[in-house]
């Protein structure tokens, strides 16, 4: 593609240096509008300065990304609710083994978590947990916020489903879900795996220092989960009124089970399901004491247990509909519908108000993709890219391990220059093309390549990826003490790993 007209080019080149301006420093001070705005403005300015037309620009929206990004928002929704990510905290410290163990175990549960939930999910949910354990571990929580963080790249490097630019690569490509998953499944293993050597390695003498065990106990005591909180109850008369201004409360708890008989509580000691028993029984107790019939008693214990049944249904059933949304995808049905479809399930089994759910969705993002759809396709216009790609191609050809290696290295400063997707929009295209003139097996291979790299180069620096921004603001903010991750501090991680990841799963990508 020639260049455009020299007033094109010059006003094109101005809208997508503002886009990129507020898309990677969205705080600048000039204009500190944040990335939304800055890639509406950019469409905006692309349309004024003529440089697109309106028909082109809504044209250049790809309504199938933001379905699947819309649907995956609010399945995710759904499997925090029930409670998906509490078990991963759970598998997380369960029988741990020290600060070695936990940073092993963050590596590969945040790899796989967001290879199926995306990267972004992945790092809001775990974020705070991995600052927990680190304070009971009395270790540093900067190689487990590496780890959370840039395992969580890696990991969602492996689906179309991971990361946003993965969801526009396999859109643009047409490679199905399962085609996509098996060709960058063996680098994404290898990648975790060897991430974590490298953060073991590099802080090994951090993962090594052992915990007061003063504080150690403090902590144990602070955050049992098995502790009897004190209970409150209400003052009932016989048929079940409240007993208006003269409400009387009952305090219950820990204290109350050495008021149990000595068989009683023999019984109970030595099992979670007995201690079940022994708190019913004070509760049962407190009941009669406040003047409430055995029959009422029994009443709320049998709502409480109906409650219980159709909440563990509803988990089970929503466990199913993200099975079968997985199945689906696996057999290469339309992924935009796929998601759409289970997230409708989910809000109509939900049998509630969607509201709080579709709050949730990050609308922002959305229309953020849209300014960028716009915005890359009137830069695109211009015929910049088309020219600087010409120069480019006969070194980059991917036939040969000199051409995979120069198109990586293409890829990987504009991925931390221009941001991932923006990146991927403008090369995609392009490289699979000159790909495709090759082979067909080559351009399936040239789209895997940009997104295996593309993804893992979310790693180099801390503005790499959003994951990486999430992470580090998440953890400043989080309380009673914060922790800051600076920009030098990743990045004297991040470029060491970036480089030998990217070079080694690059070696095991296959067409």
């Amino acid at each position: 593609m020639a260049l455009a007209p020299t007033e094109n080019v010059v006003l094109g080149s101005f809208a997508f240096v503002i886009f990129w301006i507020l898309a990677v420093f969205p705080a600048v001070p000039f204009l500190p509008i944040g990335r939304t705005a800055g890639a509406l403005l950019g469409a905006m300015l692309m349309i004024i300065f003529k440089v697109i037309t309106p028909e082109a620009a809504f044209a250049a929206i790809d309504l199938s990304v933001l379905g699947l990004l819309f649907g995956t928002m609010v399945v995710s929704f759904y499997l925090e609710r029930a409670g998906m990510f509490k078990y991963l905290e759970i598998l997380l410290s369960w029988r741990s083994r020290g600060a070695k163990d936990l940073l092993c175990r963050i590596c590969f549960i945040s790899a796989l978590s967001s290879a199926l939930f995306t990267n972004d999910t992945c790092c809001v949910i775990l974020t705070e947990f991995v600052l927990k354990i680190a304070r009971q571990n009395g270790v540093s929580p900067h190689p487990f916020l590496l780890a959370l963080a840039s395992s969580a790249n890696v990991g969602s490097s492996a689906t179309p489903i991971g990361n946003p630019q993965n969801l526009v690569i396999a859109l643009q490509s047409g490679i199905s879900f399962g085609k996509f998953l098996l060709g960058i499944l063996p680098s994404m293993l290898v990648g975790v795996f060897v991430n974590t050597l490298i953060l073991l390695c590099m802080y090994w003498r951090v993962l090594s220092v052992k915990k007061d065990e003063e504080s150690a106990f403090a902590e144990d005591i602070d955050t049992s989960p098995h502790c009897f909180s004190p209970m409150c109850m209400s003052s009932i008369s016989v048929n079940g009124s409240k007993c208006g201004n003269s409400k009387r409360r009952r305090s219950l708890s820990e204290n109350d089970l050495c008021n149990l008989s000595g068989g009683e509580f023999e019984s109970t000691q030595n099992s979670v399901a007995s201690k079940d028993q022994a708190a019913e029984m004070i509760i049962a107790r407190g009941d009669i004491e406040l003047g409430v019939s055995p029959k009422l008693a029994e009443g709320k214990k049998d709502n409480n247990k109906k409650w219980d049944w159709k909440r563990v249904s509803w988990k089970t059933c929503t466990y199913l509909i993200i099975l079968g949304m997985l199945i689906a995808l696996l057999m290469g049905l339309n992924m935009s519908w796929t998601a759409l479809a289970a997230a409708l399930v989910l809000v109509v089994l939900d049998f509630k108000d969607a509201g709080p759910c579709l709050d949730k969705v990050s609308y922002s993002l959305l229309i953020f993709f849209c300014g960028m759809f716009i915005t890359v396709e009137g830069f695109n216009k211009t015929g910049i890219p088309s020219t600087l790609w010409a120069l480019m191609e006969q070194h980059a050809r991917i036939n040969r391990v000199g051409g995979i290696s120069i198109l990586a290295m293409i890829i990987l400063v504009l991925s931390n220059v221009a941001s991932n997707v923006p990146t991927v929009l403008l090369l995609g295209a392009r490289v699979a093309s000159s790909a495709g003139a090759i082979s067909e097996s080559e351009e399936k291979k040239a789209w895997l390549i940009l997104a295996w790299v593309s993804t893992v180069a979310g790693n180099l620096s801390l503005l790499g990826s959003a994951a990486n921004l999430i992470v580090c603001e998440q953890a400043r903010r989080s309380k009673p003490s914060g922790y800051t991750l600076s920009f030098w501090t990743h990045l004297k991680f991040g470029l060491p790993s970036t480089i030998v990841i990217t070079a080694i799963g690059l070696a095991l990508i296959r067409g």
